[in-house]
């Protein structure tokens, strides 16, 4: 019987499917997989009876052998029930999370065929190895043919993109992960102007004439103010009030002044035509220059040569060194010459006339005593009367001119090449312009409706400051010598005084006068 025992020891130990003898437990079963009690008592008894076998031969059952006898393969023994302290690693299976914070494609983002297609192709190297290479080429163009695109792209695309934010919707985190850079000397963009003016003057009885200029302010800071028929100087260093000159005439008026570039001099047109000059320090008219049929309501000095225009439409250029002061003419206008300017250089004249045309004059022409009537450049853009005209003073050739009430535009020109640079609707009647020296800026006064001034900045032509006050059109400005304060003449009859362009203390340069030698030169020519 040991041969029967030998072969029943073999075959169990060649049996791949009966546990692994010495009562070790067979490989784990997944760890999905939840085991019940009746399963582990089995597994238990089946390992049991291996191990009883290997130790005690097991006898074959037939007839032949006594009912009574029991083999050790029939016993059975309970299993102890395991503590809570040792479970099998198969005891429970993971729970799954029933809320919403499981990713789950969207099945119409997803391409299972190409899926598919990638883990059976890539999942079998050892097929596409045995193939030829006239195969394996076939394949590959077929695989491009059939499937295009898809090979190179993703399984999953997104090709919906993120809703917008709604309109006005602020994300709070901004704040957190946003900085700004100060640093200590960063400069004031916006500058602090007054709104209400530093002095107010009286002007009684300054005329309501659009056409005329009847305010100046020299570079000695002396301020000069046309009223009715008399011209009053005006310290404003020391404030003191003396009157310069006054018309015989009852019906006779000033129509214009102007101060020479040395502030020693002044200008003065009067209603009968004629052009006077004045030496101030003395308070003594030196000459008296006839040569217009009409009044004279405009005058602009370049250097000794003295340019005035009239209400028939003709500017005439005086030499005042002169005996024959009367050296040239122009006659472009139909009209009343109301604006007139030379430009810092001293290369061109602007004039402005009441037929609303703007024309800019060489300063060659002229020059002689033969009248000429061809200008530089002629513009009729302007709607209304050109009162307004001004030169920019950090570039020569720039000019701005505003028109009356039926134009209410300031326009901007480049002498050099004759174009429009730019056009702004001030929406109200142009009566003055002045540049500031110290800011890119510019300063306009208006009339109806408003009856302010206007700081624009250039060459944005943003409204800064408007400075309100007058009650009636404000028709002259004029600026102080240091380039700080603007005073403004209106025809309520008030001068008022305003502090808008405030200088740069860095920047702050003395200025000195003229030189004595000028001064002295012209004056031993005007009294001859």
């Amino acid at each position: 019987m040991s041969h029967f025992n030998l072969e029943n020891e073999v075959s169990s130990l060649v049996r791949m499917d009966a546990p692994i003898a010495g009562g070790t437990r067979g490989p784990l079963t997944s760890r999905w997989t939840k085991k019940t009690d009746a399963d582990c008592n089995i597994s238990v008894n089946n390992s049991l009876n291996v191990s009883t076998s290997a130790k005690t031969p097991m006898k074959t059952a037939n007839k032949s052998m006594g009912a009574g006898a029991k083999t050790p393969s029939t016993e059975t023994k309970k299993t102890p029930k395991s503590s809570g302290k040792h479970r099998t690693p198969g005891g429970k299976a993971p729970k799954t999370p029933t809320g919403g914070d499981r990713f789950i494609p969207n099945r119409a983002t997803t391409q299972f065929e190409l899926g598919h297609y990638k883990i059976v192709s890539e999942g079998k190297p050892e097929d596409n190895e045995l193939l030829s290479p006239t195969q394996q080429e076939y394949q590959r163009v077929m695989s491009d043919n059939l499937n295009g695109e898809l090979l190179n792209s993703k399984i999953i695309a997104y090709k919906s993109k993120a809703p917008q934010a709604p309109e006005g919707y602020n994300n709070n985190l901004r704040v957190l992960y946003s900085t700004t850079k100060t640093t200590a000397s960063a400069k004031k963009t916006i500058r602090h102007i007054p709104q209400v003016p530093e002095r107010i003057l009286d002007a009684p009885d300054i005329l309501d004439d659009y056409y005329l200029n009847l305010l100046d302010w020299s570079v000695n800071n002396y301020l000069a103010v046309c009223l009715g028929s008399s011209v009053y100087l005006w310290n404003a260093s020391s404030g003191d009030i003396s009157q310069l000159c006054q018309m015989d005439g009852q019906d006779e008026y000033i129509g214009a002044v102007s101060w020479i570039k040395e502030g020693n001099y002044l200008a003065v047109g009067t209603s009968s035509g004629e052009v006077q000059l004045w030496d101030v320090m003395q308070q003594k008219k030196l000459r008296s220059m006839r040569s217009h049929a009409a009044r004279v309501g405009s005058l602009s000095w370049n250097s000794y040569i003295l340019s005035s225009g009239s209400r028939s439409g003709s500017i005439h250029h005086h030499d005042v060194r002169m005996a024959q002061h009367h050296v040239g003419s122009l006659t472009g206008h139909a009209q009343e010459v109301c604006g007139l300017k030379w430009s810092p250089d001293g290369k061109y004249l602007a004039s402005g006339g009441n037929d609303n045309i703007l024309n800019i004059w060489s300063a060659a022409m002229g020059s002689q005593s033969t009248e000429n009537t061809q200008p530089l450049y002629s513009f009729s853009q302007h709607q209304a009367a050109v009162k307004a005209v001004a030169w920019c003073p950090w570039q020569s050739s720039l000019l701005a001119s505003g028109g009356g009430t039926a134009d209410r535009h300031i326009r901007f020109w480049n002498c050099n090449t004759g174009a429009c640079l730019n056009a702004v609707d001030t929406k109200s009647q142009v009566c003055a312009l002045l540049w500031s020296t110290e800011h890119r800026e510019l300063i306009s006064s208006h009339g109806f409706a408003q009856n302010q001034l206007i700081i624009w900045k250039y060459p944005a032509m943003s409204k800064i400051a408007e400075l309100t006050g007058h009650t009636a059109r404000v028709l002259h400005m004029a600026m102080s010598p240091d380039g700080t304060t603007v005073v403004s003449a209106g025809a309520d009859e008030t001068l008022r005084l305003w502090k808008c362009f405030a200088v740069d203390e860095k920047k702050k340069t003395t200025q000195k006068s003229a030189s004595k030698g000028t001064s002295s030169t012209l004056h031993r020519a005007l009294i001859r």
